[in-house]
């Protein structure tokens, strides 16, 4: 049972490495992310979290690829991320943060055993990450707080996206950050036929096809009568 882990272990200590020099963090951060990923290759073998082809690759396809999205709000403390399945990039942003006053990253997943991994998460990580198993739009609708971002990786096409997350953009003039892959300006051209925004598409540093679309001002768009 442990073979294909240890088979894998060379691969993915390399990755870490590279990753770490992509995204560096404090040396009590990236204890915090070897705790997470350990748990994360653990619930793996049953409960299939993320793609069985970026296992090699879980520090640079996931863990660098969320760490990334910290620096375009550095100052950020209240952190609202989408669909956090397997904890990206909300569980390992809440890693990061952890220790900073004030600091508290929602995480909102429907599916019950994605829920029900991101709790043992956030407990064996010791991060400030907060578990909210309902949809969406439940969650939109009835959370009070006031957000900085809100984030979202490989949840739904940017138009649906910004639909999803416009109750909470709109409500806390929060910023969103959406990592995207090398069709990010096909999507932001059918979403600005919905949407006025502030966009900037920003490179990724772990995808050289990526883009990070950062959105400011979500309007929908007045349709002339």
């Amino acid at each position: 049972m442990n073979r294909p882990r240890s088979a894998a272990a060379p691969a993915l200590a390399s990755d870490r490495a590279h990753a770490l020099l992509l995204t560096p963090v404090s040396r009590e951060t990236s204890q915090r992310l070897d705790r997470f990923a350990e748990l994360l290759l653990t619930w793996q073998r049953t409960t299939n979290l993320i793609a069985p082809s970026t296992i090699p690759h879980l520090w640079t396809r996931h863990i660098a690829d969320s760490l990334q999205l910290l620096e375009f709000a550095p100052d950020a403390r209240v952190w609202i991320d989408l669909g956090s399945g397997g904890g990206f990039p909300g569980l390992v942003v809440a890693c990061a943060l952890a220790g900073e006053p004030g600091a508290s990253v929602h995480l909102v997943e429907s599916n019950a055993k994605k829920a029900a991994f991101l709790r043992e998460a956030q407990r064996v990580t010791g991060s400030p990450a907060i578990v909210h198993a309902e949809r969406i739009e439940d969650f939109a609708e009835r959370f009070e707080g006031q957000a900085d971002v809100v984030t979202a990786r490989a949840l739904a096409p940017l138009n649906l996206l910004l639909d999803q997350s416009f109750p909470l953009l709109g409500k806390s003039r929060a910023l969103g950050l959406f990592p995207k892959g090398q069709n990010a300006e096909l999507e932001l051209g059918e979403a600005s036929k919905t949407w006025t925004v502030k966009v900037n598409l920003m490179p990724s540093r772990t995808d050289p096809g990526g883009r990070i679309v950062v959105v400011r001002d979500l309007e929908h768009r007045r349709i002339a009568s």
